[in-house]
């Protein structure tokens, strides 16, 4: 308890933000962290591949991805989070296979929920920036003799990640903000320890502008370490200044 000797001074005297209520936020700061960026890496795993099929001048490949990309960019993240966390009982015989155990926590169906709306976004912002890619890359790429595929792991995708960056960036941003709804399916995230501290203490205010407050600095390191990507990333496509 000695460690927390300068907290507790800190906070003497303050009738909401004690130890314990920031204990709360500091929960659902992990809980949040962890969400977002499990959702963001399962959901870029799979954009991948997909953006390359969405590209693909084949409609029975690019048809299908069309279609669920158009689904979940078109409905509310809510909604889908709704159907996946309380939809997932109605399936016959789900609660006597080993999938149960997993999907009535509450964190996993959210995280699917999260992952599959975040990779429909990222595979259109891939998919926009494959074919953005400068045909006089690809045909000298062709002209080296590349395959299709040696083609675009090492020309396309390197390429189109880095007009992407941007988009994705604020993609980024955007699935920390929705992941404030993860708390009406009882998940104590940041929004949720927001609403236990004001169901106790009857302070929305405070409640709530500690939770934006703590949105605010995850946004403001999200926005420098993207920055600091496309500086070094994009370094070349800066105008040369003269002698």
């Amino acid at each position: 308890m000695t460690e927390l000797t300068w907290l507790n001074e800190l906070l003497a005297g303050n009738r909401i933000f004690t130890p314990q209520t920031i204990g709360y936020y500091w929960d659902g700061l992990v809980l949040t962290t962890q969400l977002v960026f499990l959702s963001l890496v399962a959901g870029l795993v799979l954009a991948i591949p997909l953006a390359i099929g969405r590209s693909s001048g084949r409609r029975w490949i690019s048809l299908p991805i069309y279609v669920y990309t158009y689904v979940f960019r078109g409905t509310p993240l809510l909604i889908q989070l709704y159907i996946i966390y309380y939809g997932v009982v109605f399936f016959d015989g789900i609660q006597q296979t080993f999938l149960w155990p997993i999907l009535r926590e509450a964190f996993y169906p959210a995280l699917i929920a999260f992952t599959l709306n975040t990779a429909a976004y990222t595979t259109e912002i891939f998919r926009g920036a494959i074919k953005a890619t400068p045909r006089g890359e690809i045909e000298a790429a062709r002209a080296y003799g590349m395959s299709q595929g040696l083609m675009m792991r090492r020309i396309v995708l390197p390429s189109a990640f880095r007009r992407a960056l941007p988009a994705y960036g604020n993609e980024v941003i955007f699935m920390l903000h929705a992941s404030a709804i993860a708390s009406v399916v009882t998940l104590m995230d940041i929004t949720g320890a927001a609403r236990f501290v004001y169901a106790r203490f009857y302070a929305p205010f405070e409640a709530f502008l500690f939770a934006a407050a703590i949105y605010l600095c995850l946004t403001f390191a999200i926005l420098y370490f993207f920055r600091y990507l496309e500086k070094k990333l994009l370094a070349h496509l800066k105008p040369q200044s003269g002698n």
